[in-house]
């Protein structure tokens, strides 16, 4: 009962072939295709852009309703 041998998987791939049409299953390849390819070109924009803005450019945040709204600066050695 171990794993499936060769034969066990073309028999699947009949039977879908059969249920869906080679069309059917052509056009999803494409759309996971397309998606795949926007998401790489999607990756590449944002990694081009480079580094976020400063944390003083930031919008300030929201805490349990109160708008935390705080300068960040450098520790020094005194």
């Amino acid at each position: 009962m171990g794993s499936f041998s060769i034969w066990h998987w073309l028999i699947v791939l009949v039977i879908v072939m059969l249920v869906f049409g080679t069309k059917k299953l052509r056009n999803v390849g494409q759309d996971l295709g397309g998606a795949v390819k926007g998401f790489k070109d999607g990756m590449k924009e944002a990694s081009a852009d480079g580094k976020p803005a400063d944390a003083a450019q930031q919008p300030p945040q929201q805490v349990g309703g109160q708008t935390i709204d705080v300068d960040v600066k450098e520790k020094t050695k005194s």
